[in-house]
């Protein structure tokens, strides 16, 4: 397997949807393989090393990223994993007759026994596909931000943030993903306790194999957080290597305190709730962070507040 991947820091970023597919042929090409799956998805194989990272990605996640590439690239080169990234040109959700024919293609070819160890990643729908997709590698390991179970109307009409999405075949090949991680080796989920929809996903992984891990008041920023705190990298190596447990998570949770992003959608669920006392205690912590100017301003607002009140009426005669 290739020792080197000099192509993997390639810039992609400003390139026409043409031409960024193209920067992603041309690695492809010198490294494994780059091949579209029908009209809505792709597959991007890079050979290095013997354990593999299969991560599920939309193109505008990636275009999103540093340099345009898929999140895969950073473990390649950082853990000389191989990678397999499959990509949805939208919210296909990956349900494609085209994208579990190729991976029908994968398993009857016998490539994922080429690896010694293999890891499934994904966030929210792509968390979907990652959990799914899973069951060709027995034996694998999940690991699925904020997961969704399925949109089946059936089992999931509760679940109103897709609408548009319901269309799509969730019962065919790959559909249900709960049933689909039966073969993995572990599967970790992690996600919002308090973000209700979430949690309600979350709770349908419920095989033993299953470990779910609460980030709490992270919401549909937890990709985000994780990714600006630098955690993620370590949860993925983590993953691979069976050390990903409530203990470990913990750990790595914590940096979330110095992060502004988590800070400021905490302290508006503090002002949501009318706890003043804590907001302002958020606020003089957030002086310590790289947004300190924005958190001095919520102080400032809070003490004008207090300042402009009216203090209680005396009765005395």
């Amino acid at each position: 397997m290739t020792e080197m991947l000099p192509d993997l820091e390639t810039d992609l970023s400003g390139l026409s949807v043409e031409d960024w597919q193209a920067g992603l042929d041309r690695i492809g090409e010198e490294h494994g393989y780059y091949e579209r799956l029908g009209p809505g998805h792709a597959a991007l194989f890079i050979d290095a090393g013997p354990r593999l990272m299969v991560s599920f990605e939309t193109r505008d996640q990636i275009r999103r990223r540093p340099g345009a590439r898929p999140r895969a690239f950073e473990m390649a080169a950082r853990m000389g994993w191989s990678i397999l990234a499959l990509i949805s040109d939208g919210p296909g959700w990956f349900r494609a007759p085209r994208v579990w024919g190729y991976v029908d293609r994968l398993v009857d070819e016998g490539f994922f026994e080429d690896f010694e160890r293999v890891l499934f990643f994904g966030h929210h729908e792509t968390g979907y596909a990652a959990a799914a997709y899973s069951v060709a590698s027995p034996g694998a390991r999940v690991l699925a931000l904020r997961p969704v179970a399925t949109l089946d109307p059936e089992i999931a009409g509760w679940d109103r943030r897709h609408l548009a999405a319901r269309r799509l075949d969730f019962n065919s090949r790959y559909g249900y993903a709960p049933d689909m991680v039966e073969a993995a080796e572990r599967v970790t989920v992690i996600y919002d306790p308090h973000h209700a929809a979430d949690a309600v996903h979350a709770a349908l992984f419920r095989r033993a194999n299953v470990a779910r891990l609460r980030a709490a008041h992270a919401g549909s920023r937890l990709e985000t957080i994780l990714d600006q705190t630098g955690a993620l990298a370590s949860l993925l190596e983590l993953a691979m290597e069976d050390r990903l447990d409530r203990a470990a998570f913990a750990r790595i949770w914590r940096a979330r305190r110095d992060n502004a992003l988590y800070l400021r959608g905490l302290l508006r669920l503090l002002e949501q709730a009318n706890q003043p006392g804590r907001a302002a205690r958020l606020c003089r912590h957030g002086l310590t962070t790289a947004e300190a100017r924005h958190f001095a301003s919520k102080l400032g607002d809070r003490s004008a507040a207090r300042r402009q009140s009216p203090g209680p009426v005396s009765r005395a005669g």
